[in-house]
C-alpha cells in the first residue's frame, strides 16, 4: 500500500471514532446531566526522502462541552441542578467522580446518594447526611441544606483543575486525574434537573457529514485497490 492509502486509512479510522462519539451524543439527548462530546483531529506531517511529505490525520482527543443544559422543574426535594459552572462530587467504588446529574435521594442510612447508590459529597469532601426525621428540607443556592431553617450541611461544587483532562467513565460521570478545586460562582437550584446539553440538529447534521466523508474515503480505497490489482495483472502477463 502506498502513502496515499495509509493516509486515507488513518482518516477513516478517525472518522469511525467520531461517528461513535456523535452517535453516543444523539443516544443521550434525553439523559439528565449528559455532556456533549466532540472529537479533535490532529495532523502529523513527516518529510519523506526523494518524495512529497507524508501527512497522517488522527482523531484521538475527545472534547467535552461545558455549555449549560436546559433546566427542568421537577419540584423534587432532592432534585438539584447547577446553574453556571461546577460539578457535584460523588463517591464511587473506583474513587471520587464529577457529575452534573443531580437526581438524588437519601438512602436507608440517611446519606444522599445517586440512583446508583453513590454517596454525594459535601464542601469538605464528606458524605452528605440527611436526618431521617427531617421534614422540611430546604437547599439554598450555595448548597446549604437546612431543616426548618436549621443548617445540616453544605453540598459541594467542584471543577477539574485541568478542564481538558476530564475523562468520561460513564454517561454522566467524569474522572479528574489532575485534581479538583472548589467552585464559588455556581448556584444550586432545588426542585430542578439539568437536561442534556446535546444540540440534536447539529449532531445529526454532523453525523451526515461524517458518513459522507467516510463513504468518499471508502470509494478512494476501493479505487486504489482496483488500480493495484490491474497493475499486478499487467505486470505478471
Amino acid at each position: 500500500m502506498d502513502n496515499a492509502g495509509y493516509t486515507t486509512l488513518t482518516r477513516q479510522s478517525g472518522l469511525m471514532r467520531e461517528m461513535r462519539v456523535v452517535a453516543n451524543n444523539i443516544a443521550n439527548m434525553a439523559t439528565t446531566g449528559f455532556r456533549q462530546e466532540g472529537l479533535i483531529f490532529s495532523e502529523h506531517v513527516k518529510r519523506v526522502e526523494n518524495g512529497p511529505s507524508l501527512s497522517m490525520a488522527t482523531g484521538n482527543v475527545r472534547n467535552t462541552s461545558i455549555m449549560q443544559g436546559a433546566l427542568t422543574r421537577t419540584n423534587g426535594r432532592f432534585d438539584l441542578a447547577i446553574e453556571g459552572e461546577g460539578f457535584f462530587m460523588v463517591e464511587t467504588s473506583r474513587g471520587e467522580r464529577l457529575t452534573r446529574a443531580g437526581s438524588f435521594t437519601p438512602n436507608a442510612e440517611g446519606d444522599l446518594v445517586t440512583p446508583n447508590g453513590f454517596r454525594v459529597l459535601d464542601a469538605g469532601g464528606a458524605p452528605v447526611f440527611v436526618p431521617p426525621d427531617a421534614a422540611n428540607i430546604g437547599i439554598s443556592a450555595d448548597g446549604t441544606i437546612s431543616d426548618d431553617g436549621r443548617p445540616l450541611g453544605k453540598i459541594g461544587l467542584y471543577r477539574p483543575a485541568d478542564p481538558n483532562g476530564m475523562i468520561r467513565e460513564d454517561g454522566v460521570m467524569f474522572r479528574a486525574d489532575g485534581g479538583v478545586e472548589p467552585v464559588e460562582a455556581g448556584q444550586i437550584l432545588q426542585g430542578f434537573l439539568e437536561s442534556s446539553n446535546v444540540d440534536p440538529i447539529s449532531q445529526i447534521a454532523r453525523m451526515i457529514e461524517v458518513q459522507r466523508a467516510y463513504e468518499m474515503g471508502q470509494k478512494f480505497l476501493e479505487a486504489e485497490d482496483e488500480r493495484i490489482r490491474t497493475a499486478v495483472k499487467t505486470f505478471i502477463r
